[in-house]
Formats: structure tokens, C-alpha cells, sequence
């Protein structure tokens, strides 16, 4: 829980103020908490109540995204670790695109897991701007399953994972996410 409340202390320093509304301020059209709510329930199925109840935190801390991604993932540590996913981003203003997501992390992190992602994105100025690395802290403690949200960061964009997984992890870990066009294996 600790390592959940650094990465959104992390991740929210000077993010907060920059929401893209969309409209006459240039940036891209924003959605609102029961859009993403509602398409979360339709991808994550059981366990709506706790996306509900992160979207909400997620949206007071740093407003509407602008974008969103859904997809899936799976990742494993020992000390250092990787991460691989793929994707669909959907904005309003580029509509829907098909994104890779891969990391390493380095940490007191051991265990693997598969899991369900949606990322909300935040301050995004256009789809190129996704295609880069995003930093932050990253902690699980589950066993069997979990739930959970963290976020990262590159200059003014946000992006919110949330997970919904099998698997067993414990431990804390700073890494990074780096999202590309095509998939790689190259976490790096």
C-alpha cells in the first residue's frame, strides 16, 4: 500500500494542474469518470466495484483523461524484472489505435503475473506523444489475484495503469514503461 501511495505522489507532482479539457484550450477532448467506468466494467467484468473506486481516485487526483488504453500484460521479477503488453489506445480527437507497452524494473520484487490493463492517459497533446518512456514506482503484494493502480510519468502526460491479475508478486520496484507502434521484445 506504501509503494502504491509513493508512485501517485510520484506521479502526481506537477500533473495535477494540466487536465486537457478539450475544446478552445487545443487539447484533445476529455472523457468523463462514467464513460471510463462503464467501458472498464465491460472489459474487467468482475471486478467492477474496485475499478469504479479507482477510476474515482484516479480522476480526483489528476481530472478527465483524454485518453485511455485496454489491453493486457504479463510481467516477472526477481530482483530485476520485465513487463510486455499490448493494446488499444482510444482518444476522441485520433480514435482508436494498437499499442505495445514493454519495461524493465529493478527492485525487492519477486513473483509473475497476467493480467488485464486499462491505462488512463492524461495531458496527451497527440498519439505521437504516447510513443516514448514513462517513469515511476511500482508495488504489488497479492496472492492468486490482485487489483491494483499506479502511475507514471513523462514531463506534463500521466499515464494510469490499473491492473486486474492471476499470478503471485510481492515486492517494490522502480522501473519504466516504454510504448511503441510495433511489438519488441526488447524491454529496453
Amino acid at each position: 500500500m506504501a509503494a502504491l501511495a509513493a508512485g501517485l505522489v510520484l506521479a502526481g507532482t506537477g500533473a495535477a494542474a494540466a487536465q486537457g479539457r478539450g475544446g478552445e484550450d487545443g487539447m484533445p477532448e476529455s472523457f468523463r469518470p462514467g464513460e471510463i467506468i462503464d467501458n472498464g466494467h465491460r472489459f474487467f467484468g468482475s471486478v467492477s466495484r474496485g475499478l469504479a473506486l479507482t477510476v474515482e481516485e484516479a480522476t480526483r487526483r489528476w481530472g478527465q483523461p483524454n485518453g485511455y488504453i485496454l489491453g493486457q500484460e504479463a510481467s516477472g521479477a526477481i530482483v530485476g524484472g520485465v513487463r510486455y503488453g499490448e493494446g488499444t489506445l482510444y482518444t476522441r480527437n485520433a480514435g482508436q489505435r494498437r499499442v505495445y507497452w514493454q519495461g524493465p524494473s529493478l527492485g525487492f520484487d519477486v513473483g509473475g503475473d497476467g493480467a488485464r490493463t486499462m491505462m488512463l492517459v492524461y495531458n496527451l497533446p497527440s498519439v505521437r506523444s504516447l510513443y516514448r518512456r514513462y517513469g515511476g514506482v511500482d508495488g504489488s503484494a497479492y496472492f492468486i489475484g490482485g487489483f491494483g493502480m499506479t502511475a507514471v510519468v513523462n514531463d506534463n502526460v500521466v499515464v494510469v495503469p490499473i491492473r486486474s491479475g492471476v499470478g503471485a508478486r510481492l515486492g517494490i520496484n522502480i522501473g519504466y514503461l516504454k510504448f511503441t507502434e510495433q511489438p519488441t521484445w526488447n524491454p529496453f
